[in-house]
């Protein structure tokens, strides 16, 4: 049986492996602007996203990436977090997005 120590240090590797999936994943020139603290803002941001949407009756969420990538800007401006382009953020949410379907198979 594992410990919540376990349980948290688990959690810690594998959402390290998600920001360092979604760096390779960037353009360099892209990559060049984010550190892994945005990466990690932009993944808390959808993960609170898509724990406030309901998913349709068969299960799917219906994701606007444009709307996404929005809202994150948005929320990062607003909290002083950065100023960032539509196309890189757009790339993260994309990143992100192919991360999760690639772990669900």
């Amino acid at each position: 049986m594992a410990t919540i120590d376990d349980e948290i240090l688990q959690g810690a590797e594998e959402d390290a492996q998600e920001v360092a999936y979604i760096l390779n994943y960037l353009p360099q020139e892209v990559k060049e602007k984010f550190d892994e603290d945005d990466i990690y803002y932009c993944i808390d941001v959808i993960l609170e996203h898509f724990s406030t949407t309901q998913p349709d009756k068969d299960g799917y969420y219906d994701i606007d990436l444009d709307q996404l990538t929005d809202m994150i800007i948005k929320k990062a401006k607003k909290e002083k977090i950065g100023e960032w382009e539509h196309d890189d953020v757009f790339f993260i949410v994309q990143a992100e997005l192919d991360y999760n379907e690639r772990m669900d198979e």
